[in-house]
């Protein structure tokens, strides 16, 4: 089927033609017939209660010295599009809220958001990994020192982040007696006299991170066969490749699988169409909603097409939601 997909995404001249993920569905989109167009968050708008946006269209080439063409951008209502891929990379913040609001006003306009906007919102990427405790190490929320001290010695070896860190950055490990716990709480937590202003997240330290920090693609609920592990490289205990860990893309290995079938059906019906599970060892750490990568990575090892399979799922559920607009029309005469 054809559509007109619009990417809402960070200034496509500056994305990394080696690695970025987005680039890779826009290729897809295009090789399946799909018309382009490019906008980023600030060119998003409400008029008279509809959405509209500075949509310019798009070409893009499998080319590192010209990766992509715009046209010249128009202010045109959203609705007029099938599929809007909202690829903007955090930081979370109050913008990105907004343009789910925006985008959503288009969701209910009859466009199709991948990722849907309100679990955007909802699906805090640390906090939402919480929901399936049972595939997670001992894990605690606070933004009490006291509190966090406590897990500290319970646990001995523990890993604390903040909610709204990427890339592996404010990602420190503490150990029950070690230096600067309090420092790094009051740094983290934002406290004063053990009251932090800013909760944050503590785990056990897993190990076997030493093997890597797994990414799971999971495409409409169900996982890609094939993962990127993230290394951690000399004494550093990130494996983000941010963070400068190695990639290595391997099979998928049975915890994974049953971590992605445990977690995938929540994301099936939350609207997640494609989403990244950060696992390490045998738990499920995190669950990337905003904007997952590691699509080139993986397919450069194995040559799956996890962006191909991405952009027929999101003709898949196009084709869907015009079917059930088109039995509620009827119902509706």
């Amino acid at each position: 089927m054809y559509m007109r997909i619009a990417v809402v995404m960070d200034p496509i001249a500056s994305v990394n033609y080696k690695k970025d993920s987005t680039l890779a569905m826009l290729w897809a989109a295009a090789k399946r017939g799909h018309e382009l167009f490019y906008l980023e968050a600030g060119d998003l708008s409400l008029r008279e209660g509809r959405a509209y946006g500075r949509l310019a269209p798009l070409q893009v080439f499998e080319d590192p010295a010209k990766w992509f063409e715009l046209g010249e951008a128009e202010l045109r209502p959203l609705a007029e599009m099938d599929a809007i891929l909202m690829r903007k990379d955090p930081p979370f913040d109050m913008n990105f809220i907004y343009a789910t609001y925006l985008l959503e006003r288009a969701e209910s306009e009859g466009v199709l958001v991948v990722n849907k906007p309100q679990s955007l919102r909802d699906c805090n990427e640390k906090l939402f990994a919480t929901a399936f405790a049972d595939c997670m190490v001992p894990t605690i929320v606070t933004s009490r020192s006291a509190e966090l001290r406590a897990f500290i010695a319970e646990h001995h070896d523990v890993i604390v982040k903040p909610l709204d860190g990427m890339g592996g950055t404010g990602i420190f490990r503490l150990t029950a007696g070690g230096p600067n716990i309090g420092a790094t709480l009051e740094v983290l937590t934002d406290s004063t006299n053990g009251v932090g202003a800013r909760p944050i997240m503590a785990q056990r330290y897993i190990p076997e991170i030493v093997d890597g920090d797994k990414r799971v693609l999971m495409i409409d609920g169900e996982p890609v066969p094939f993962v990127l592990a993230r290394i951690p490289q000399g004494d550093e205990i990130r494996g983000n490749l941010a963070a400068g860990g190695r990639g290595e893309a391997r099979p998928i290995n049975d915890d994974e699988r049953r971590i992605a079938a445990r977690v995938g059906p929540e994301l099936k019906k939350r609207g997640l169409l494609f989403v990244g599970l950060d696992v390490i060892g045998s738990y499920l750490t995190e669950v990337n909603v905003t904007s997952p990568t590691c699509i080139r990575e993986i397919d450069r090892e194995y040559g799956y097409g996890i962006a191909d399979k991405l952009i027929e799922a999101v003709e898949n559920r196009r084709q869907q939601q015009k079917e059930q607009q088109q039995a509620l029309a009827k119902c509706s005469l």
